[in-house]
């Protein structure tokens, strides 16, 4: 059962039993969206963000850093415990979401946040937790990747063109599907809105 509990990066002590990984910046494919978080905040009138298997909480850290009130959903009750500085500002879910039923029935987010992570039963649960005029930030390992380092089994690995299929419903504001190489990783990624009305055709949605 789950229990609760300015633009630069935040830093933050190491705890003292995190991996190395723990200690690692925000993203920055989510950093460089800043512009388009407080856009879809505006639209949405709430600055509440999901941050999905959020580990030790490096896109929570930013995301409350700039003002938001942010969910962070993790199986891992250690790393989530890192995250108690940031109270109430960070509320602390931990859960099972691959196993256990929903942990968030009716919520809905502002920003959804997902890194380094694929379970595909979840989307259809993701999309429908997303707030008309929110806008759903993506990255994780697409196929290829095996031939690099881990993650290597293709249940984590998504296929050419994946998330575009995903988020059909949204508006695609930015979507790459490639390779980096430092350090070496095939890499798929988007941001994408859920427009309010047949008018936000004609939204501005900045680009980074």
């Amino acid at each position: 059962m789950p229990t609760s509990a300015p633009m630069t990066a935040p830093t933050h002590p190491a705890h003292a039993s995190a991996p190395p990984h723990a200690q690692l910046p925000p993203s920055t494919w989510i950093t460089r969206f800043a512009p388009l978080l407080e856009t879809c905040a505006s639209a949405c009138g709430t600055r509440h963000a999901l941050d999905v298997a959020c580990g030790y909480g490096r896109h929570a850290r930013w995301l409350h850093a700039h003002g938001w009130h942010v969910t962070a959903v993790d199986h891992d009750g250690a790393a989530l415990d890192t995250l108690t500085d940031l109270e109430p500002g960070v509320r602390r879910v931990q859960a099972d979401i691959e196993a256990d039923p929903w942990p968030l029935p009716g919520e809905r987010f502002s920003a959804i946040i997902v890194t380094h992570y694929l379970w595909r039963p979840l989307w259809p649960t993701l999309l429908a937790s997303l707030a008309d005029g929110g806008v759903l930030l993506v990255e994780t390992f697409a196929q290829g990747q095996e031939t690099v380092g881990r993650p290597r089994r293709s249940a984590f690995l998504l296929a050419p063109g994946e998330l575009l299929q995903v988020c059909a419903p949204l508006r695609v504001v930015a979507y790459e599907d490639g390779y980096l190489s430092d350090p070496p990783r095939f890499i798929q990624r988007i941001a994408a809105v859920r427009a309010r009305t047949d008018a936000d055709r004609t939204a501005r949605y900045p680009l980074p």
